[in-house]
């Protein structure tokens, strides 16, 4: 292809502020949801494709925390125990995914993208009901490709540090789009959520401290394991241990493994003084 006949996504003579638009404009192969993929692909032929599982969010003083397990599971077979099902999206904002994992692992990406580049043109970050709203546009760009079976759905979290007193919040999506934002300050999705709620609709205190939310985290994600066979609690004996995100006005930070391994050590030993 010749200098003259190639093309960037920035070569539309509308520039926008959203990078989804322009791929959707110059370059809609590199979408992760595409109409024509999603009719192309037989339905029965999709659930021996990996799917993540479960997630969970909480709000505590002063911040939010959302926690994964790392088990992803291809029908009746575990595909993958180490898998990161959390991530940070920009400096006041996570996701973490459960459902198809390409399609979930290229919605985050691309969600990341689409937050760094609106910073860059317009010179001011997002609200986080900005961000609510970006995500829920591009969940719903999926919709074709959910109803073959490969929906993807994400949970997001954050605040607005500009707040005079900024909150945690916890945002939810169903797979057509649609975003809810979670007033009860916890929520869980994926095969276990329904499990992981029960704990944290015991354990939630929106008063507590970073470290008493990521126990109950902890407790909830073990909880589900113990339920939900596509779900993984702590592993100790591999040392594999759910990861974790924290936002809070300083900003946002995985939780150190060190931190969470002692926590699930400790959820660990307690439940072994009440056997």
């Amino acid at each position: 292809m010749s200098g003259s006949e190639s093309f960037s996504v920035f070569s539309q003579p509308q520039f926008s502020s959203s990078f989804t638009e322009h791929l959707r404009a110059s370059a809609p192969q590199l979408l992760p949801y595409r109409q024509e993929t999603a009719m192309e692909l037989p339905v029965s032929g999709t659930g021996s494709l990996p799917h993540a599982t479960t997630i969970v969010a909480l709000t505590y003083a002063g911040g939010v925390l959302i926690a994964g397990d790392r088990r992803a599971t291809s029908g009746n077979l575990i595909s993958h125990d180490e898998m990161q099902k959390v991530y940070l999206t920009d400096e006041y904002s996570a996701a973490g995914i459960a459902g198809t994992v390409a399609i979930a692992f290229e919605l985050v990406r691309l969600f990341t993208v689409e937050l760094e580049h609106y910073e860059k043109v317009e010179g001011v970050a997002l609200t986080f009901s900005g961000k609510a709203n970006r995500l829920a546009a591009m969940v719903r760009g999926n919709l074709d490709a959910a109803m073959q079976g490969l929906a993807a759905v994400p949970l997001l979290i954050g605040l607005d540090p500009q707040d005079p007193e900024p909150k945690g919040r916890i945002v939810s999506y169903d797979a057509a789009g649609g975003r809810f934002e979670e007033s009860s300050g916890y929520h869980c999705i994926g095969s276990g959520g329904l499990f992981a709620r029960s704990t944290l609709k015991r354990l939630h205190d929106p008063d507590a401290d970073r470290a008493t939310a990521l126990r109950s985290a902890v407790e909830a994600l073990a909880d589900a394991g113990e339920a939900d066979s596509a779900t993984a609690g702590p592993n100790f004996v591999k040392r594999i241990w759910p990861t974790a995100i924290r936002i809070e006005a300083s900003g946002g930070e995985e939780v150190p493994e060190s931190e969470i391994a002692e926590v699930a050590e400790a959820v660990l030993e307690a439940r072994r003084r009440r056997a």
